[in-house]
């Protein structure tokens, strides 16, 4: 099972069909989100299919936040405005009167248009849609997340990959660790053992001494837990990439262990060379980490 990203766009553009009919846009972007998150803008009158659009992402996506826009070139059969006699004929008396008294000049054309009431606008220029208006659009709606489904998988196909490899890195890693580990008790044992030496020089054998403290010592700095446990997660992830829905969350957690095995196998460490595997391993895991933040 691949998987699939939380970023991605789709665009589908129909109508109701007829001549004089409603023409629309369909936009949706998707970005990362902890949950599912959708933001939807419809026209006026576009609103009764919101609901349409909501179901179909859920029934496609667990995770994301995604803004879906509706926006409608005009219909014009369905809109107009028309004059309002009425209104303008009052206008038009009670402007008479101060026109002849003086006090008033003879108003311009745009002047009366201008006037609460003389405009009448027979509703929402796009009008409200009809049932099979709202089945077309809810069919373009369908398409429209179709697309961002294929994107985001598309996108996903590619993260694998990049996982998948940073998996194969941190692989190599743990096992070079692992042979490494192996000399933490002669490293610690040496590294006693010139101490002693530089600090009582004449304090004859203690070499059954430096066994014990080293043997604590290396009780302290095995890290052959902390990296048995790290080859477990990363079987752990392998499975998840392959065969769960939506991992995103459980590699993201995953990841964070990632990172605090790696951190206390640095602070085990008991020499260079250990250190610096160890650090190279928290680059990596760094890296997965960034890239399980897109994942669904």
């Amino acid at each position: 099972m691949s998987l699939s990203s939380m970023t991605g766009f789709a665009r589908v553009e129909g109508g109701e069909g007829g001549e004089g009919e409603a023409a629309w846009t369909v936009e949706i972007r998707s970005v990362n989100g902890r949950g599912l998150d959708i933001k939807s803008r419809f026209p006026a009158g576009f609103e009764m299919v919101e609901k349409v659009a909501r179901d179909l992402a859920k029934g496609l996506f667990q995770r994301g936040q995604m803004n879906l826009t509706v926006s409608v070139a005009g219909n014009g059969s369905k809109a107009g405005v028309s004059l309002n006699m009425d209104v303008l004929d009052m206008y038009l008396v009670a402007g008479r009167k101060l026109i002849d008294a003086g006090d008033a000049v003879t108003p311009s054309v745009d002047g009366l248009l201008a006037l609460r009431g003389v405009i009448d606008a027979s509703g929402d220029e796009r009008g409200e849609l009809n049932e099979v208006g709202a089945s077309a659009l809810s069919g373009d709606l369908a398409a429209a997340f179709d697309r961002l489904k294929e994107a985001r998988d598309s996108e996903g196909r590619a993260l694998e990959g990049v996982l998948k490899g940073h998996l194969i890195t941190m692989a190599a890693c743990v096992e070079r660790a692992k042979a490494l580990a192996d000399g933490q008790v002669d490293a610690i044992r040496e590294r006693f053992t010139r101490r002693l030496n530089e600090l009582l020089p004449e304090s004859g054998d203690f070499h059954e001494r430096v066994l014990q403290e080293a043997a604590l010592l290396a009780t302290k700095a095995d890290v052959r837990e902390e990296l048995d446990r790290l080859t477990s997660h990363l079987d752990q992830a392998h499975q998840l990439i392959d065969g769960e829905v939506a991992p995103g969350r459980k590699l993201d957690f995953l990841a964070q262990e990632f990172m605090r095995e790696a951190n206390t196998l640095c602070s085990k460490s008991a020499f260079i060379e250990l250190t610096q595997t160890g650090l190279e391993l928290k680059a990596v895991i760094d890296q997965f980490r960034e890239q399980t933040q897109n994942v669904e």
